[in-house]
């Protein structure tokens, strides 16, 4: 294992990278997250952090933890592998969007704009990764005695706040949503939420334009791989397998 992986305060490190990276201009960042799933336990907190910190209605999901058996009888075993969006360098999800609703931001974070999105939903079909959903407008206590106001609470996805109150500007129902790697949080210069919260350390975060930064080492890890590599996607996430 690499002994980047084992020094100590690696939070603060990335914490540091993040705020270095913040001091250039947005298009000399390139943001990317690595996950190492040699020490992911399948635990789901970065899933339920996701949920929390962006106030996630039912059947939104931003961070799936996907598994996977591998071998045969009787050498087996169980992988995870989390899957937020992969903010693809050549995502398929933005050209076939008919209002020009979701684009790929000066540091390459893929957006959408919710008062501009029709909630067509061709991006969700374009996705290779299946990293995106449609918000229905549901809720977890809707149709019980009573509906909670926490549910209605403001997020603050993309920098603004959001509610959810249908109709009002800014409501992301009835539009398209996925993972943004926290960009709320990040423009503060703090990791996202998943990073955070896991238990195992297996999420790292940072600008792979900084050669001095933590995923800069990492992505050039000779057991590092990118999922569905052969579409053209580029993806900007990462996995140490």
């Amino acid at each position: 294992m690499p002994d980047i992986l084992t020094q100590d305060n690696v939070l603060v490190r990335m914490q540091e990278d993040i705020k270095r990276a913040l001091q250039k201009p947005v298009d000399q960042r390139r943001w990317v997250m690595v996950i190492d799933t040699r020490k992911c336990v399948g635990c789901h907190a970065c899933t339920v952090s996701c949920v929390a910190e962006n106030k996630l209605p039912p059947g939104i999901v931003y961070r799936p933890v996907l598994e996977q058996e591998f071998g045969a009888y009787p050498n087996v075993g169980k992988r995870f592998v989390p899957r937020p969006c992969m903010q693809c360098d050549n995502p398929p999800c933005v050209p076939v969007c008919p209002v020009n609703a979701t684009w790929k931001r000066d540091d390459g974070i893929v957006a959408v704009d919710y008062e501009q999105c029709i909630g067509c939903r061709y991006c969700v079909t374009a996705c290779p990764y299946s990293a995106r959903t449609f918000d229905t407008g549901h809720t977890y206590t809707q149709d019980t005695i009573e509906q909670q106001g926490y549910e209605l609470l403001a997020n603050f996805e993309y920098g603004e706040q959001r509610t959810r109150e249908p109709g009002t500007d800014h409501s992301p129902i009835g539009n398209v949503r996925k993972c943004h790697f926290c960009l709320h949080r990040l423009e503060e210069g703090e990791v996202p939420a998943c990073v955070s919260t896991c238990m195992g350390m297996a999420n790292y975060f940072g600008d792979a334009n900084d050669p001095d930064s933590m995923v800069s080492e990492l992505i050039a890890s000779p057991n590092v791989m990118r999922l569905k590599e052969e579409m053209g996607t580029e993806p900007k996430v990462y996995y140490l397998v």
